[in-house]
């Protein structure tokens, strides 16, 4: 199962999993859903916006290493 989440990860595309997650949102708020919907939907979001979060933890990372100059600043930052 852990492995399922892991291959899950790779395979949606952040933006992909942003626009279902703004989807359910939209769900959640429209209501008419049944409670065992509402829950199941809710369940999915959650998954969704940590698999979002990670993502973009991943991103910044990528984009830390890119600019970190030879002295470990980044390229952003002012020496005091």
């Amino acid at each position: 199962m852990e492995e399922n989440k892991k291959e899950e990860k790779q395979e949606i595309k952040f933006e992909e999993a942003l626009a279902r997650l703004e989807a359910i949102v939209a769900q959640l708020e429209n209501g008419g859903l049944s409670l065992e919907e509402s829950m199941a939907q809710f369940e999915e979001g959650m998954r969704l916006n940590k698999l979002c979060q990670a993502k973009l933890k991943e991103a910044e990372q990528k984009i830390e290493r890119l600019v970190r100059k030879e002295d470990g600043s980044l390229a952003w930052e002012q020496k005091s």
